[in-house]
């Protein structure tokens, strides 16, 4: 076990902890694509439901001051009334494939005298953007009409500036008109007699789950990439690897390189021995002169 004391240092030990950290990460953004998925497959549940229900009366559904709750949204209604073309508001800012344009919200007064918003549709626009009296007029008199009904937004986008908006709120339009209005809004699916220059319709929600439940696995499996990568470098660490760090031990010296020849000893590389041979050829006969005059003498 004296091999694994490297994971007690402070560098293994901080090393773990990162490891911990974007693990820990990984799994709670995962965790929060899983419960996009839910919601939208929940939300695709009441679209559907509602879609076979058929179309209610719309004050059985809203009514002054009451927010919508998430199972009424997208339910169909339906009313009567005559659109307050006075009152009509631009909802800035809605692009539809790169177009700017412009969505047009109408106030339908209701037989009780309460009004209920109609978002009757989309409008092109230059970059300038749209007034009340740029866009076509809904049609006259009593107006029959059925839509999908939707939860207010909320915070700053929502306030209102010259029967202009960012975001539908009904009671911050209600305040702005001098309005009783009903809680919630509709976005328009037919209006009856129809109105000689109609808007583009509402865009619904497409009925898919999206890409969330891939993202959740995408994002599990960096935490486990994660983990996996740093018990392989304790395994490689253990058994005399370079580890994250790199080898702190000295590394083993080159093998020297063979002495490179001359280009006399490349020009006559046979030579060499023979030039020896006589050398000690002349050797061998000087010694025996020599040995032959201390005779004579």
């Amino acid at each position: 076990m004296h091999k694994l004391r490297f994971l007690v240092s402070r560098r293994w030990i901080a090393f773990a902890l990162v490891v911990v950290f974007l693990a820990w990460v990984a799994w709670r953004l995962g965790e929060w694509q899983f419960h996009r998925l839910a919601d939208r497959q929940e939300r695709n549940e009441i679209i559907e439901r509602n879609e076979k229900a058929g179309a209610d009366p719309v004050t059985d559904v809203l009514a002054p001051g009451r927010p919508v709750v998430a199972a009424d949204e997208w339910r169909i209604v339906e009313a009567t009334g005559t659109y307050a073309v006075e009152d009509t508001v631009i909802v800035r800012y809605r692009t539809r494939e790169g177009a700017a344009g412009v969505d047009v919200v109408v106030p339908l007064e209701l037989a009780d005298g309460t009004s209920l918003l109609v978002d009757r549709g989309w409008f092109a626009t230059d970059n300038r953007g749209a007034s009340t009296a740029d866009v076509p007029a809904p049609p006259d008199g009593e107006v029959d009409i059925t839509g999908w009904v939707r939860r207010d937004a909320e915070g700053d986008s929502t306030a209102v500036t010259d029967q202009s908006t960012r975001a539908i709120d009904s009671e911050q339009i209600g305040e702005a008109l001098g309005r009783e209005v009903l809680g919630g809004w509709v976005d328009l699916r037919s209006e009856s007699p129809e109105p000689a220059t109609p808007l583009e319709p509402v865009e619904l929600p497409e009925l898919d789950e999206g890409p969330h439940f891939f993202y959740g696995l995408q994002w599990w499996f960096f935490g486990a990439l994660a983990i996996f990568g740093f018990f392989f470098l304790i395994y490689d660490e253990w058994r005399g690897g370079r580890g994250p760090w790199g080898n702190q031990a000295a590394p083993d010296p080159e093998p020297a390189r063979p002495r490179r020849r001359t280009w006399r000893e490349r020009l006559a590389p046979d030579d060499a021995p023979d030039d020896a041979a006589d050398e000690s050829k002349g050797a061998e006969q000087t010694t025996v002169d020599r040995e032959h005059h201390a005779r004579q003498e």
